[in-house]
């Protein structure tokens, strides 16, 4: 998928004539992209327009208008993007409690580690970016970036399925079987 750059970002009033269509566009998008990992977790499939839409949300809410600060947000946006072959998706933990929070933050350590898109049969683990700032050995964080790197032979599988996520964490075990909808948004993202 080809990552975003200055041109794909419009300017704070080009962006405020075609904000409206565009969010409602992405949030569109993004209900056949979250899916439902039990009832604490969603997992949201990100690509280039959802990228970009980061990106100009971020560009309209602190009123950038320098290129050196949108080109800091495609650097870092753009390590979503997913390229030739992957999927990339944010883990969402999605607990408002405090007192719950402390109750599962320490027991999901590690849960970057038990994510898996299973096609067919082959097992697509997980790989998470930027590790060594959201992990810790006591405690692990409510989001979590994640990239799945697939075969050529996996990709051609995709779109006809069985596509299953799996969470096989021993503290929250999770089998989700995405639906047609949802296999088929994601199978853009490899044609990209």
């Amino acid at each position: 998928m080809r990552k975003l750059t200055n041109a794909d970002i419009k300017d704070l009033r080009e962006y405020e004539r075609e904000r409206d269509a565009f969010r409602a566009e992405i949030i569109t998008m993004k209900k056949k992209r979250r899916i439902a990992l039990g009832d604490m977790m969603t997992i949201v499939f990100e690509n280039a327009a959802t990228m970009r839409f980061q990106i100009q949300e971020m560009a309209h809410a602190e009123r950038m208008l320098r290129d050196e600060q949108i080109a800091h947000e495609l650097e870092t946006y753009n390590e979503l993007v997913p390229d030739d072959g992957e999927l990339s998706a944010t883990l969402f933990i999605e607990i408002n409690d405090p007192e719950a929070l402390r109750y599962w933050l320490p027991r999901l350590v590690g849960i970057e580690e038990h994510i898996k898109i299973v096609v067919v049969d082959a097992v697509v683990p997980a790989a998470e970016l930027n590790a060594e700032r959201l992990t810790r050995e006591d405690m692990t964080s409510t989001v979590h970036y994640l990239k799945f790197a697939f075969t050529p032979e996996q990709v051609r599988s995709f779109a006809d399925g069985p596509v299953r996520l799996l969470i096989d964490h021993p503290e929250y075990p999770v089998d989700v079987t995405l639906d047609e909808v949802q296999r088929d948004e994601l199978v853009g993202d490899f044609a990209a």
